[in-house]
């Protein structure tokens, strides 16, 4: 429908999961609505680790933000990043330019948490974002192809050591993803490397991995990992991370020229510099309705959000909650319009899913627990379902079926200028190219985990 400028003018910040399925629900509102992202594309970031091991390319889990829209015409679709927020004068700053509000939905995700050490970042990448996913891509072909020229035997089992810090589902399912490339891959590929002297080792903190499962499921999750050849680490802390590995508080070294973050996450910059209460982790405390304390006109939505339901639930960090969230907070702006009650949020669990490997997963919706391969199937047509687009789909569906058929990833790409010089002739303590320069600064930093 045609718009004016007379009418409400909806600004949503992010265009992941929550900020997109707002700007979807508001298709026929009469209002303007403007959507701002610092990257052009939504990405779907539940496959995100699949791009960082090889399974699957960039372009098969993220899509136009312009092009999911390019049909509603009461959208507008702006590459920028959203430098503060004035929520008394209804303005934010967009680069360089201001933009006045009506209504402001702010869905710009959450940052990576080094816990006080981002020194970290820089030996250990996070996977938050497609160029966070090609370093770890990238930093992983390059060690096996390191390992095919290195003589020396402790260099070489340097160089196929991989460690993933943090046991929710992000680092399980990159230790699963690890484990198989070791298993299908190297020995096929590679003809002076050797399955067995590789290593793949997750560490968490805790004393249990996938803490948000039941005890049951997290115990069925670990032994799939060790089926794998998975090292699962629980209890121990680590000092420091650098470019030879890991040392843990009691001294002991880890050698490892692959270490993945996926240990925690914190609100953004602009969370931030927004001047409202914040939770220990820097995400904002927002009311039932999912408004700003004091400023109903703005929402607060996904992993920037920290929010209890009208039943006193808090409400997951998951791209289903974030989806939910952006459809209730356009429920909201039409129901200003027309004069009804705002109502409070309620959060529809739908369950949680893992995968862990080729026919390994676990999942709990509602009372049903499963694990193995009806997890795995289930998995596979949740994932499928939620991706968008028709192309986006059929390529994952055949991606997947290739791999389950033939055991070969075809997305192996090393690129850039940067190939050559880092591969070392015969260095045992070779390094890893450092980690692609970020796009643009860090507002959206995490647009599509869940926001």
């Amino acid at each position: 429908m045609a718009t004016t400028a007379k009418e409400p003018h909806v600004v949503i910040v992010g265009g992941g999961f929550g900020g997109l399925n707002a700007a979807k629900a508001l298709r026929n509102a009469p209002v303007r609505v403007t959507l701002i992202d610092r990257t052009n594309h939504h990405l779907f970031q539940p496959l995100l680790y699949q791009v960082a091991t090889a399974s699957l390319s960039p372009a098969d889990i993220a899509v136009p933000i312009r092009s999911v829209l390019s049909r509603q015409r009461n959208v507008r679709v702006l590459l920028g990043e959203v430098t503060s927020v004035d929520l008394a004068g209804r303005r934010i700053t967009v680069d360089a330019d201001t933009m006045k509000y009506d209504y402001l939905i702010l869905a710009v995700g959450a940052a990576n948490n080094y816990f006080g050490h981002d020194e970290w970042a820089r030996f250990a990448p996070a996977l938050k974002n497609l160029d966070e996913a090609l370093t770890i891509r990238e930093r992983m072909l390059l060690a096996f192809e390191a390992a095919e020229r290195e003589a020396d035997p402790a260099a070489r089992r340097r160089l196929l050591t991989f460690v993933v810090i943090g046991g929710g589902a992000t680092g399980v399912e990159m230790a699963g993803a690890f484990a198989e490339l070791a298993r299908y891959i190297l020995e096929r590929d590679f003809r002076s490397l050797d399955a067995s002297l590789s290593r793949v080792l997750l560490v968490e903190i805790g004393q249990r991995i996938l803490q948000a499962f039941p005890e049951s499921l997290s115990a069925s999750a670990e032994e799939q990992l060790t089926s794998l050849g998975v090292e699962v680490i629980k209890g121990r802390r680590f000092r420091t991370i650098d470019e030879q590995g890991v040392e843990f508080e009691d001294g002991e070294r880890l050698p490892a020229a692959t270490v993945i973050w996926a240990a925690g996450v914190r609100g953004t910059p602009l969370a931030r510099a927004l001047g409202v209460e914040l939770d220990r982790i820097g995400r904002v405390k927002v009311e039932p309705d999912c408004s700003l304390p004091g400023h109903p006109s703005a929402f607060a939505i996904g992993d920037m959000a920290m929010l209890r339901d009208r039943n006193g639930v808090e409400v997951p960090g998951l791209s289903p909650a974030a989806i939910q969230e952006g459809r209730f907070v356009a429920r909201c702006i039409l129901g200003d319009l027309a004069g009804r009650p705002r109502g409070q949020f309620a959060y529809r669990d739908k369950g949680t899913m893992a995968t862990i490997g080729r026919s390994r997963a676990i999942a709990r919706v509602g009372h049903l627990q499963m694990s193995g391969t009806i997890a795995w199937l289930a998995w596979l047509g949740v994932h499928v379902l939620f991706l968008i687009g028709f192309k986006n789909r059929f390529a994952v569906m055949f991606a997947w079926m290739w791999q389950y058929i033939t055991f070969k990833r075809g997305a192996r790409l090393i690129t850039g200028h940067t190939a050559r010089a880092a591969l070392p002739a015969a260095a045992p303590a070779a390094s890893p190219p450092a980690p692609r320069p970020a796009a643009r600064s860090a507002v959206a930093d995490a647009v599509s985990g869940g926001a």
